[in-house]
């Protein structure tokens, strides 16, 4: 074989080794291409994300977007939200802003971070890695089938925990020990963030509907609930009851205690009552020492146990005064309800009408002897 066709076997094989490097290179460079395009639709599904929940300006609002938006745009399993909530005021307050919470099922409350059993929980930090029912199962109560990995996410504001936000996947390899979490913690910041906002928002509201004195309701969201609670009864065929409350002889309190006690008795009749009712009831001060309870699906039966229970717990026990003194007072309760099969005509008319029913009862409550029940 002589040296010129041995120099052309040696460039043809040079050529090829280029094409086949060509190619690889080639191959290597789709490859990056189709991850950077995969990224970049991943981050600005993010950054969509990012700007609905800054733009949330309601704490349902954003909820739902944590639940179902963040589990489209990080293609997670399950997305649970734990918030602390120490004297179950957060609950309370969202209950009377009429927000279901029932509506959500991965959102949870807990009294104090320590009922989370667990200390690696405590440091603020996001904990990645395989689920263990013993360290992470009160934050994944609600989801019948259990996640493989977890990425769970301190959310704190100002050196205080406000909640977790618990990410799922049914695959053991998405969330890794040895992963990196600067983005997990941005998301948990932004988060954080968005949920202080939209509850200093929601607390603005509640302020303006709530009695300063007693804590309840005031006359207006009373009377707002009122309407809203007839027309669902409606649509759900149950029945309401209205129950008319007033603090006997309570000019003698204020005359024998001053006015401090019986801003001391007014307070502790609103807490009394409201201890005997459930979240979905209604607890307004109607003026002086009037108030006004609304029961959602409730019959009379029903009613007039809950009126005793509340009469009961006003006459038996003393009331303690701020200035270490003591004093007894009884309550006279009108009770009145409305049926599915009378709450017919317009909503103003049978709010008003069933409020001015329970009136005359506690009236006649009054005139037989107070610390009764009477209905009507």
């Amino acid at each position: 074989m002589d040296r010129a066709n041995v120099n052309a076997r040696r460039q043809a094989q040079s050529l090829e080794n280029l094409r086949v490097e060509n190619h690889a290179l080639r191959s290597q460079l789709d490859d990056i291409l189709e991850l950077a395009h995969r990224n970049q639709s991943i981050l600005a599904r993010h950054q969509s994300f990012e700007l609905k929940i800054i733009g949330a300006s309601h704490f349902k609002e954003l909820i739902s977007y944590i639940f179902s938006e963040l589990a489209n745009t990080s293609d997670l399993d399950i997305v649970t939200l734990a918030l602390v909530d120490p004297r179950q005021d957060l609950q309370q307050m969202l209950n009377d802003l009429r927000i279901d919470l029932q509506e959500f099922p991965g959102l949870l409350f807990v009294r104090h971070e320590h009922e989370l059993q667990t200390k690696a929980l405590l440091s603020y930090k996001p904990l990645l890695g395989k689920y263990q029912g013993h360290l992470y199962g009160n934050l994944y109560r609600s989801c019948a089938k259990k996640p493989a990995s977890v990425a769970v996410i301190p959310l704190v504001r100002q050196n205080r925990l406000i909640g977790y936000l618990n990410l799922g996947s049914f695959s053991a390899e998405r969330f890794l020990t040895t992963m990196a979490t600067d983005f997990i913690e941005r998301l948990g910041s932004i988060i954080a963030i968005c949920l202080e906002n939209v509850l200093n928002n929601e607390r603005l509201v509640y302020i303006g509907l709530t009695d300063p004195l007693t804590n309840v309701s005031n006359r207006r969201y009373v009377e707002q609930r009122t309407l809203e609670e007839i027309a669902r009864a409606r649509r759900q065929s149950y029945g309401i009851a209205c129950m008319y409350l007033d603090i006997d002889f309570f000019k003698k309190i204020n005359d024998q205690h001053g006015h401090q006690g019986g801003d001391d008795v007014l307070c502790e009749v609103a807490r009394r009552i409201k201890a005997e009712l459930r979240l979905s009831d209604t607890l307004g001060r109607f003026g002086g020492e009037e108030f006004v309870v609304l029961l959602i699906n409730a019959n009379l039966q029903d009613a007039m146990l809950v009126a005793e229970r509340i009469r009961r717990s006003i006459a038996g026990k003393p009331f303690t005064l701020s200035d270490k003194g003591h004093c007894s007072t009884t309550i006279s309760i009108g009770l009145t309800t409305v049926s599915e099969k009378h709450n017919l005509g317009e909503a103003t008319a049978v709010a008003r009408e069933m409020i001015s029913r329970a009136d005359r009862a506690l009236y006649d409550a009054k005139r037989s002897g107070r610390n009764q029940v009477r209905c009507e």
